[in-house]
């Protein structure tokens, strides 16, 4: 039940991110005077549908996207009445490029001239195709913000919870033998418990000032004051340097100095400068993710070819998704608001990809739009500085065999990822 419970609630999670991903788009157009005919969450046949004023407003059966119909995205040909199909083509990409105009101009009457998306001004453009992507990532900041904000964020204390018996090293952990020596903590006496307060007679703010201390210490002597029991206690050891895993880099391992002490977490809500400050780091790591999403995507084919083992790191298809977080509503060893919490922050996780793919400059992304409402200012700015004539409009329909390319091309990295997530599914550890 849990299980079912959390897939349905990571469906109705993705939808309405899509919805007000697409509200993202149609507010702004509607606001600029833009002709909308359509908004429609999925693709595929109409479930449903109803019409307030122009515009249609409705569900399709299949749940992986969403589009709003925003008239006249495509300038007509210089010169050539915009309702006629071009009388002179030269090929496919040309007889191609003819039908979209075609079919863009078959809703228009008029009236509608003056509201053609195509005559907005550049920046009213970029407004409109932004706004989409836009969306995505402020759900993630105010997901993630209110994770963060009520519900807190597990962080170490100064209280030690877990003393280590013996020295062994961080790459090759194993249980200890009588040939181990015990380890630093264990020779100063401490316990579980303990609350540190100075090291070497360094007052220590935090657990994190704290390992910094001992990991620069080396192979020095170590004087440790503590509170157990209300009273504040000494000892003193040697920081013996072992192999330690690194900070700054959790898959390479150093030599430093150790002491075999693990902190008590705890909870504590962060400030809005904390999500801020995810969401910069969690950005990058996305942005690194999608440029390496064809080398990525070639594992997951190794993968269906049973030449490897899946990559828990590899990119999931929505069914993966929906996996991942029926395992988590449905993980029995966790409290349900910890579960709850991490099926949020995967949604958030979903929603900062949904709007940071959607920003990469190639049709059909709403990138592409944006790209070509930049061009255009920067074109049309540079004539003016110059004292040229108006360039005019830039025609996006000149890329649509790169956009019908592209649409291929996600069309079969979709299947693919769907297929993977139920042969070969990514699960949690």
């Amino acid at each position: 039940m849990f299980y079912a419970l959390g897939v349905v609630l990571f469906a109705f999670g993705l939808a309405a991110s899509i919805a007000l991903h697409e509200v993202g788009h149609l507010a702004p157009a509607k606001r600029f005077g833009v002709k909308v005919t359509q908004y429609f969450v999925g693709f595929g046949r109409t479930v449903f549908s109803v019409r307030r004023g122009e515009t249609e407003y409705g569900l399709k059966a299949i749940p992986l996207g969403g589009y709003v119909k925003l008239v006249g995205m495509f300038p007509p040909h210089a010169g050539e009445d915009p309702t006629m199909v071009r009388k002179s083509n030269t090929g496919l990409f040309t007889q191609m490029v003819s039908d979209a105009r075609a079919a863009e101009y078959e809703l228009v009457q008029p009236e509608d001239q003056l509201r053609l998306f195509y005559r907005l001004p550049w920046w009213k453009k970029l407004v409109v195709m932004a706004g989409g992507p836009t969306v995505n990532l402020v759900l993630a900041f105010l997901l993630a913000g209110a994770v963060f904000g009520l519900h807190g964020v597990a962080e170490p204390t100064r209280t030690i919870g877990t003393v280590s018996e013996c020295v062994v090293p961080a790459d090759a952990p194993r249980e200890c033998t009588a040939e181990d020596p015990p380890t630093p903590a264990v020779e100063a006496g401490l316990r579980p418990g303990d609350r540190i307060v100075a090291f070497n007679g360094q007052e220590v703010g935090s657990w994190a000032e704290f390992t910094t201390l001992i990991r620069r210490n080396t192979d020095g002597d170590a004087t440790l004051t503590f509170v157990r029991d209300g009273v504040e206690r000494t000892s003193t050891t040697n920081t013996t340097v072992n192999t330690v895993i690194d900070p700054d880099d959790p898959e390479r391992v150093v030599q430093a100095g150790f002491l075999g002490v693990s902190p008590v977490t705890e909870l504590q809500r962060q400030d809005p400068l904390y999500t801020a400050t995810w969401m910069v780091e969690s950005t990058w790591r996305t942005v690194e993710a999608i440029a390496q999403l064809p080398v990525r995507l070639y594992d997951v084919g190794r993968t269906v070819l049973g030449l490897q083992e899946r990559d828990p790191e590899s990119p999931m298809s929505v069914v993966g998704a929906g996996r991942v977080a029926g395992e988590i509503t449905s993980n029995d060893t966790q409290p349900l608001v910890s579960r709850l919490v991490t099926l949020v922050m995967l949604l958030a996780g979903v929603n900062l990809f949904l709007g940071m793919f959607n920003f990469v400059p190639l049709l059909p992304l709403d990138g592409g739009h944006i790209a070509g409402a930049l061009y255009e200012g920067v074109r049309r700015g540079w004539a003016r500085l110059r004292g040229r004539p108006d360039p005019g409009y830039v025609d996006v329909a000149r890329l649509l065999p790169l956009a019908y390319g592209m649409a291929i091309v996600l069309l079969v990295m979709s299947m693919l990822l769907i297929y993977a997530d139920i042969v070969a599914p990514v699960r949690l550890g």
